[in-house]
């Protein structure tokens, strides 16, 4: 397995050339890196004008393994090759490095970058990536993985600290500006014609690597430094920084305008210990699922009724001694049956997710009045008149369903649970209950019975006295809404809460599909008016398809599916649509208006159509299956793993369709751009072509 790492960018508030005379004091060998033993020069060449120069090295290290381990291989010492690449002109350094030893066995290559800073000119940046291919490894392989990944994170803590450590040596030794590379005086003899001073430099080593785009890709204003990092995010090791930079940077290429922000992106690395794959799917079915309900506009465009803001008892109340955001839930006086008998199980899930929302507000408001990071707040659960009443089995059937919602799309967002006056029928709710909640989130849980939270150990050590409630012995005034019971005159039948809820849930304007194997899911779209415009807008939420536009001058007429039919033993639901005939023929019955394009798990594309026939138009997104291999090539490891991730042969689309008439924009393209319609608001861009009157953007 590849193992990869990408740095933050670190910055050194110091000119490019005193950084560079500071890690030229690195070598031939650096006591400050007990496992870099000695380097030796094996070839070196420069430029004419002394601005560029190539210096290749023979590495030795003394990798910290068993000794077992190097018994076995037969070696003390790894050898790796490094080329430094140093243009003064631009002030620039790039150095390559990969392994000697065991490269057949092995693959390790790092790539490392200094230059100037965008914004200060005193300043240099420096990066760093890295990948680790172990084939085989005397049947060690994991055992050498993780020996190389503990060597490799700690050489990346130290090299900051040698550099600045080198720097100070240098202004002990009264070295505190380096001058900047001038070009040496153009020879003006007259029957000499001047030497250019961009002569190419001959390469000093033959083995082929992957270029320094392929390793640093994304521009300046997309990359992480490493003072935000600490400054916004909190203390990362370099694991965790990789793991950040590396999801960031999957979003940025498939979600285009689209990416959540980084303590969002960092709270799923940490709900699922950083295993990349796994935070990148849960992240993925989380953007998904506020796309589909319009969460990021909720605190917009939701509000909450008037017998919630009376008989809620929850609200924000200042801040706990780390600066968290305190929210105070009076749970024992909440009716809840009475609450779910009057709003319903999905209003009263609204309002608990725009509770969620004005958490992730307050926190980026701490952050910033506190001058530390924020990502999480504090609840304190007053338990104080609890009884069988909150155990309606209704009642805590909604709750239970709040717990997955909010765990699934708010990880770690619960700093610290302070639950207090807990009374005997408490353990019943708390059997109940525990199973759902994630185990690290129980470990955040501090439950007091009685009256033990008023004294040492209690509120005091978590909460300031003065942001301590009245109703609890504090000096802090409490707006929180008492609460009391809910009416029965205000209970609502459970077909009226019923339609309701149905009405509350259907303002997405987007449809899920399943898309099967042999059962590509379609959707018909009739076209009068020569030249309208079909614009899409889908997000492949499982699995990879292929999207495809066709046009037929008949309607097609589905065959009725009878009971033994497998496509309705798949998918029960009904959100999956064949319209084609099995009896038409491509190129008779209808034709292909798109070329196929083929959409990755994750991705979220956008795009246009400008119709050129009446008729009928069909959107289809059928399974994308790995081409089989030729007797003459061998499958990719790649293609099997793709293979694998589809076995249950059923991926998942979301997706919303509209029709501009031409009408609506005078015909041209131009005046579709700037057209307002449910479509334009979501999408990122819409593109055209001049020969298939088409557009479509990937967000790759």
């Amino acid at each position: 397995m590849v193992q990869k790492y990408q740095s933050p960018v670190r910055v050194y508030k110091y000119p490019f050339e005193l950084v560079m005379a500071a890690y030229e004091k690195r070598f031939p060998n650096c006591p400050l890196i007990p496992m870099f033993v000695n380097s030796d020069i094996i070839s070196e060449c420069h430029s004419e004008d002394g601005a560029t120069q190539v210096i290749e090295r023979r590495c030795t290290v003394d990798v910290e393994a068993p000794r077992l381990l190097k018994r076995i291989a037969g070696v003390d010492y790894i050898y790796f090759i490094q080329k430094n690449s140093l243009d003064r002109r631009e002030r620039t350094l790039h150095i390559e490095a990969y392994n000697e030893s065991f490269s057949s066995r092995v693959n390790v290559y790092e790539h490392c970058c200094y230059t100037v800073h965008p914004e200060n000119e005193d300043w240099t940046c420096f990066e760093q990536s890295a990948s680790m291919d172990i084939k085989s490894f005397f049947g060690f392989e994991s055992t050498a993985e993780k020996i190389a990944m503990k060597q490799y994170a700690a050489s990346i803590k130290k090299g900051k600290e040698i550099i600045e450590y080198h720097l100070k040596q240098l202004e002990e030794e009264g070295i505190t500006h380096m001058p900047r590379w001038v070009p040496p005086p153009v020879p003006t003899t007259p029957h000499q014609p001047p030497v250019s001073s961009a002569k190419a430099i001959p390469a000093c080593s033959s083995r082929v690597h992957p270029s320094s785009t392929d390793v640093l890709p994304g521009s300046p204003d997309d990359k992480l430094d490493a003072d935000y990092i600490s400054r916004y995010l909190g203390q990362l090791t370099p694991f965790q920084e990789s793991c950040l930079i590396r999801l960031r940077q999957w979003l940025q290429e498939t979600h285009k305008g689209k990416i959540p922000k980084d303590e969002h992106v960092l709270r799923f690395l940490r709900s699922r210990d950083f295993n990349l794959e796994k935070a990148r799917e849960a992240l993925c079915q989380t953007l998904t699922w506020r796309k589909q309900h319009q969460i990021d506009f909720l605190l917009d465009t939701w509000q909450s009724p008037q017998l919630l803001q009376d008989y809620y008892t929850g609200g924000w109340h200042h801040h706990d001694k780390d600066g968290r955001p305190l929210y105070i839930l009076r749970l024992g006086q909440m009716d809840t049956k009475g609450l779910v008998r009057t709003l319903g199980e999905e209003t009263l899930l609204r309002h608990v997710l725009s509770i969620n929302e004005e958490g992730l507000r307050h926190c980026q408001e701490n952050t910033k009045i506190f001058g530390k990071p924020i990502s999480c707040w504090t609840c304190l659960v007053d338990l104080e008149g609890l009884n069988m009443r909150h155990l309606w089995r209704p009642a805590i059937k909604a709750l239970l369903r709040m717990i997955e919602v909010v765990g699934a799309n708010y990880p770690e967002t619960l700093g610290r649970l302070l639950i207090i006056r807990a009374p005997r029928v408490f353990p019943v709710l708390w059997t109940l209950v525990s199973p759902f909640i994630d185990e690290n989130t129980r470990k955040k849980f501090l439950i007091y019975a009685g009256n033990d939270y008023q004294g040492p150990g209690g509120l005091v050590d978590y909460i300031n006295r003065e942001f301590i409630p009245d109703f609890l012995g504090g000096d802090s005034l409490c707006d929180v809404p008492e609460g009391g019971l809910v009416p029965k005159s205000l209970y609502r039948t459970a077909e009226e809460l019923e339609n309701e809820e149905v009405k509350l849930w259907n303002e997405s304007i987007y449809k899920s599909a399943s898309v099967l194997k042999g059962a590509p899911h379609e959707v018909l779209i009739e076209i009068t008016d020569v030249s309208s415009v079909i614009t899409w807008d889908f997000d492949v939420c499982k699995g990879d398809v292929i999207f495809n536009i066709y046009h037929s001058r008949r309607a097609p007429q589905p065959a009725k599916r009878d009971g033994l039919s497998t496509h309705n033993l798949a998918c029960p639901a009904g959100n999956n649509v064949q319209l084609i005939e099995r009896s038409w023929m491509l190129g008779q019955d209808y034709s292909m208006v798109e070329t196929a394009l083929t959409c990755r798990e994750g991705e979220s594309v956008q795009g246009s159509h400008v119709t050129r026939w009446p008729g009928f138009y069909i959107l289809q997104w059928r399974l994308y299956s790995t081409p089989t291999c030729t007797s003459s090539s061998r499958p990719r490891v790649d293609d099997v793993l793709a293979s694998l991730q589809v076995s249950s042969h059923k991926c998942k689309v979301m997706y919303f369709t509209e029709v501009l008439q031409s009408t609506d924009f005078r015909g041209s393209m131009s005046s579709l751009e700037s057209s307002h319609s449910g479509f334009s608001l979501l999408s990122a861009a819409t593109t055209s072509s001049n020969q298939s009157h088409t557009g479509s953007t990937v967000s790759r």
